[in-house]
């Protein structure tokens, strides 16, 4: 399997980004893997102005299959005192496959002070409990996976998560590539074999700076409705202390 960090580390610089190359490790069907392709457009923002305040949200709008040499842009679209706005694109031979808009935001005084962000329920893994690892020519390959095995909802997940390397990442980048590591709730929902392809993905941060224990983090997603080929869903993601880290939400194409 190829750490992202070895991705990173055969880029070519370019004028206000990079090109690198899309293992096939990295790939689901004929394109990259989405937390991937988002993790590499926040690197290339992150590398444009690195004075940056915390990321406090991402939109990211899954566009067209990226696979093989790709090229990442970004583009300072707007800075103020507290907050900025930057653009990334991911593009290939193929064109425009992502394009990614991040929020970096100082903190601010305020008098609120206000949280009813649901706590994770359940215990991370155990140093011995017995790990899912995905195949080697599919990108869950480099994750490890863990299932508390509750009851679920018909369209729901609830699975450990964890880059099986995560070393010399920027914490976001670790975050952004791990948060979309799910299936669509709806995969649950849909007949063997039917492709299904996430279209956007909006995910705020509700951490600065986010931290967990031995790279777990905790991911559920529940698809609120699915119909006429497409599904919206509720993403979250906690650390191992069961804090809210991230709320998201992401569309879905269903093709069958």
């Amino acid at each position: 399997m190829t750490p992202i960090a070895e991705i990173l580390a055969a880029r070519t610089p370019l004028e206000m980004g990079f090109e690198t190359s899309i293992p096939a490790d990295w790939l689901q069907g004929r394109t990259a893997y989405g937390g991937l392709s988002a993790a590499i457009a926040l690197q290339a923002a992150l590398e444009l102005e690195p004075d940056l305040p915390p990321l406090r949200s991402a939109q990211v709008a899954f566009i067209g299959p990226l696979a093989g040499r790709v090229r990442i842009t970004a583009t300072r679209l707007r800075r103020g005192r507290n907050a900025a706005f930057l653009q990334a694109d991911v593009t290939s031979d193929a064109g425009l496959g992502l394009r990614a808009t991040f929020v970096f935001m100082a903190a601010l005084p305020s008098a609120i002070v206000h949280d009813e962000a649901p706590r994770g329920a359940v215990t991370p893994p155990a140093a011995d409990a017995e790990l899912y690892t995905g195949p080697g020519n599919f990108f869950t390959g480099n994750f490890n996976f863990l299932d508390p095995k509750l009851a679920l909802a018909p369209a729901e997940w609830l699975r450990w998560v964890r880059l099986r390397d995560r070393n010399e990442l920027h914490p976001m980048v670790e975050l952004m590539a791990i948060g979309d590591a799910l299936p669509p709730g709806a995969f649950k929902l849909a007949k063997p074999n039917t492709p299904l392809s996430s279209l956007n993905w909006q995910i705020n941060f509700l951490d600065a700076e986010p931290a967990t224990q031995d790279g777990w983090w905790l991911l559920h997603a529940r698809a609120d409705s699915a119909r006429a080929g497409y599904s919206s869903q509720r993403m979250t993601i906690w650390n191992a202390a069961g804090a809210p880290v991230a709320e998201a939400m992401q569309g879905v194409a269903i093709f069958g």
